[in-house]
């Protein structure tokens, strides 16, 4: 508190002073008292020159501010919305976020990827609103799934635990408005396999490319975001197929496909994603950075809403179909005619 107080007193010790000697000008100096034109011009760049020194010590004392909340507003992104591992389990991991407000370090958008016994995890969410204001959701739902996605044997259990989480931090942060707050949500569990199940609230269905090209996985009709209704009795997770050798997957949230230029035209999300794919390997950090590239490029710097991207891409050795691990037991199932398989961790 003493050295709050003191870079206070120091930050208005300059401005009073500059305004105590042109206020002593005025009042005691004879030639501010004349009236001709030489003394009024004397006294005007006096004038000019205090005013002149007063706002660039304010504007020099807002940036030093400034910078100082990016450098704070950074290091709680970074502790929340941590730096993805480049492998998890075999597969090659990136992801990127990009703001929809100038020079903001955090976003409404969330994402993470977890190996665990059951499966490689991983999660992609918009909540509702950027900047600021969503940056409590985005730690109560996070939060909640890295525990959840070790603790579940399904996907289903996964998204209960969330939506619970989610109804507890609308009822303590935001009573009048939790009715209105909402996150839309993308669940998947990729297992050693390469079998893919996933839930789906509310949110954009993932991208499979491949070799053979880039398709949009869509199986079903995905549940409404979580907070506006309660969670249907089943949750059956939906196979979105096999993430094969050399495959990628595509996970982004609406801001991606909803990005305008300056003429209203919408991003070309996946004519973009098919000419990565035909451009070379699907390395998840060269997908990632093309296609972060051209979003912005897009939207000249200046995404109208929160963007996350992120890119999960199949490294691992071909392995035999079957040797996934059964959800219902937790225990590996053997393939026909070979020994099981152990997923890492």
């Amino acid at each position: 508190m003493i050295r709050v107080k003191g870079r206070v007193v120091r930050g208005l010790g300059l401005p009073v002073v500059w305004g105590a000697a042109a206020v002593t000008y005025k009042l005691t100096c004879p030639l501010a008292q004349e009236t001709d034109l030489g003394a009024r011009i004397v006294t005007s760049a006096v004038f000019f020159s205090v005013g002149t020194g007063l706002i660039l010590h304010v504007r020099q004392t807002l940036m030093r501010e400034l910078r100082q909340l990016r450098r704070v507003a950074g290091a709680a992104q970074s502790a929340l919305l941590r730096p993805l591992p480049s492998r998890v389990d075999g597969l090659d991991v990136a992801a990127a976020q990009l703001s929809a407000e100038r020079g903001a370090a955090i976003g409404g958008d969330l994402y993470e990827v977890v190996a665990t016994e059951y499966g490689v995890r991983a999660v992609m969410g918009d909540v509702r609103g950027h900047g600021i204001g969503a940056f409590g959701t985005v730690a109560a739902v996070l939060g909640c799934f890295r525990e959840a996605a070790h603790d579940e044997q399904d996907l289903g259990g996964v998204l209960r635990r969330l939506d619970r989480a989610l109804a507890r931090h609308l009822r303590q942060e935001h009573p009048a408005s939790a009715a209105e707050e909402f996150v839309t949500l993308l669940l998947v569990e990729i297992r050693p396999d390469g079998e893919m199940l996933a839930l789906n609230c509310g949110h954009p269905w993932p991208y499979r490319m491949g070799e053979s090209g880039v398709d949009q996985l869509a199986p079903a009709d995905p549940h409404p975001p979580l907070g506006l209704f309660p969670l249907p009795a089943e949750l059956p997770t939906v196979g979105l197929g096999y993430l094969e050798h050399g495959d990628a997957l595509f996970l982004h949230t609406d801001g991606a496909q909803d990005a305008r230029d300056a003429r209203g035209r919408f991003f070309p999300l996946s004519s973009v994603l098919t000419n990565v794919a035909a451009d070379g390997p699907l390395s998840s950090q060269r997908v990632i950075g093309r296609i972060s590239s051209a979003l912005l490029h897009h939207t000249r710097g200046t995404p109208p809403d929160d963007i996350a991207l992120m890119v999960i891409a199949n490294g691992r050795p071909t392995p035999l179909r079957g040797a996934g691990r059964n959800c219902a037991t937790g225990h590996d199932a053997p393939a026909a005619g070979n020994a099981p398989l152990t997923p890492g961790r």
